[in-house]
């Protein structure tokens, strides 16, 4: 992922699964399920109030995190940031600061957006349990990613575009209001939870083992050319409505977003693709 002039990339540090023996097995347990939640990247698109950052930071590093990844932050670094990290310094320095969700989430094979509204959109929308579920299943395969949008108006159609799928947190219906900082503390939350349930099962580490060694799902960045690969061939072949060509698209990445393919299954769509484009 390539840093802006803003920020340093940070050096994700990976928690080994090898190592000497432990002094327990819930001590295994422990450090096998810290090391699953670290490889759970969390993003913050257009942060406006650099005291938030701090917050997510704090929060992070309390549930075994520190890969963030900031979107066009208004603000950072500033003192208000480090003031509320409250410890997590560390995680503010080694924030990677880039223009784009696209940026952000290139090498990422699983992106799932937080949203409170509901949209038309053709993809999985779920609770904190089953976002946490999901994102540490593709964690097996590499990085994998949380989004959070801006404090007011949260991600745009374009950036929930992005996402594998949504997770809404469920609020009163009469507020609903979450600070950001507080989405981030309930979801880190979820995640390292279902990682340290989830390590507790016996076939726990061979089924991430067998899960990496699978052809690994295709990353963002991957299915991004994938979806560019066809925008050209069917503007080429004169498929897309003039008048609308983002709806075909939009419906096509949904259908790809949905179905998870690998990189060797994108590879071979591109090269179905290249020769539908050379017989013209």
């Amino acid at each position: 992922m390539r840093a802006s002039r803003r920020g340093a990339v940070y050096n994700r540090a990976r928690m080994g699964r090898g190592g000497g023996a432990m002094e327990s097995k819930t001590d295994e347990h422990r450090q096998i399920g810290a090391g699953a939640a670290a490889r759970v990247r969390i993003v913050l698109v257009g942060t406006t109030h650099p005291g938030n950052i701090g917050s997510a930071a704090r929060a992070m590093k309390a549930m075994g995190m520190r890969d963030l990844a900031l979107v066009a932050p208004e603000r950072f670094p500033h003192a208000d940031a480090t003031a509320l990290a409250s410890g997590a310094d560390d995680v503010l320095a080694g924030a990677t600061v880039v223009d784009t969700l696209t940026e952000a989430v290139a090498d990422c094979h699983q992106v799932v957006g937080t949203s409170a509204r509901t949209r038309t959109h053709s993809v999985p929308v779920l609770e904190p349990d089953g976002a946490a579920s999901r994102v540490l299943g593709g964690a097996a395969e590499g990085p994998v990613a949380l989004v959070f949008g801006r404090e007011h108006s949260g991600l745009t159609n374009e950036e929930l575009d992005h996402c594998h799928a949504f997770v809404r947190i469920p609020t009163d219906p009469d507020f609903s209001s979450l600070n950001l900082a507080g989405s981030v503390q309930i979801m880190t939350w979820a995640v390292r939870r279902a990682a340290l349930a989830d390590v507790g099962e016996p076939d726990a580490v061979v089924r991430q083992a067998s899960a990496a060694e699978r052809d690994p799902a295709a990353t963002h960045a991957e299915l991004e050319g994938l979806f560019e690969h066809y925008e050209k061939t069917l503007e080429a072949i004169d498929v897309l409505d003039p008048e609308n060509p983002r709806h075909t698209m939009r419906r096509l990445r949904h259908l790809y977003l949905r179905a998870e393919p690998t990189a060797s299954e994108v590879r071979l769509l591109r090269g179905i693709l290249t020769h539908t484009l050379r017989g013209r």
